[in-house]
């Protein structure tokens, strides 16, 4: 799987640990200009993407250095085949105003605050393979004040912190594109906590449809 940052700094060793330490998946860990630079057969040879960036304000193919690529296009691409999306915390504020993003994520209106260091517990909202053998979880970690997910989406993880969105994981389809949109994981506080981990796990391999119970 590609794993994309971009547009906001995070804990380079923790983060790297955090995916080889994933049993089951493969990461690539990229920054958005190699995914944007990179030729369209190898983005889509990837069985999941997850995006970890922050960009603002919308995806542009002009404008800015050459090695950048071609994000508008890159982008406006997901969905074409069979291939998860993850979009992994700050990645639901990226591209404000790109109105595909927002078909991505599931929230339009995507404008909210953040607090860090919440002590979040996290609850079970739906049976699913990605939440199965999941309990109650508490971590700490940034929460956000985004919109909840919208119709269409399939909410797994829900929380009542007043300082969160209600929503903090679910499911949607875009496209051909199975997407799992996780609102946790602002660093290593969230990404050493065992069921955190399981979650996010399970969730990019249900999205590259490699889950099977």
């Amino acid at each position: 799987m590609a794993v994309v940052t971009g547009g906001h700094t995070f804990d380079v060793p923790n983060f790297h640990r955090l995916f080889r330490d994933l049993e089951g998946v493969d990461p690539y860990i990229q920054s958005i200009d190699d995914f944007a630079a990179s030729p369209k057969e190898v983005r889509q040879s990837y069985d999941a993407i997850v995006f970890f960036i922050m960009m603002l304000p919308s995806p542009e193919d002009e404008g800015h250095e050459w090695y950048a690529g071609k994000p508008l296009t890159a982008l406006s691409e997901l969905g074409e085949v069979p291939q998860g999306i993850v979009i992994f915390h700050h990645a639901l504020f990226a591209y404000p105003q790109w109105p595909q993003w927002d078909e991505i994520v599931g929230i339009s209106n995507r404008k909210g605050g953040y607090e860090l260091g919440v002590r979040v517990t996290t609850n079970v909202a739906l049976d699913h393979p990605i939440t199965r053998g999941s309990g109650s979880c508490t971590m700490i970690d940034e929460t956000y004040t985004l919109p909840n997910a919208s119709e269409g989406s399939q909410i797994l993880l829900t929380c009542q912190h007043s300082s969160s969105m209600k929503t903090l994981a679910w499911i949607r389809q875009y496209r051909q594109s199975r997407v799992f949109c996780y609102q946790g994981g602002h660093d290593n506080s969230a990404w050493s906590q065992p069921t955190f981990r399981e979650v996010l796990r399970r969730g990019i391999l249900w999205s590259a449809d490699r889950l099977s119970t």
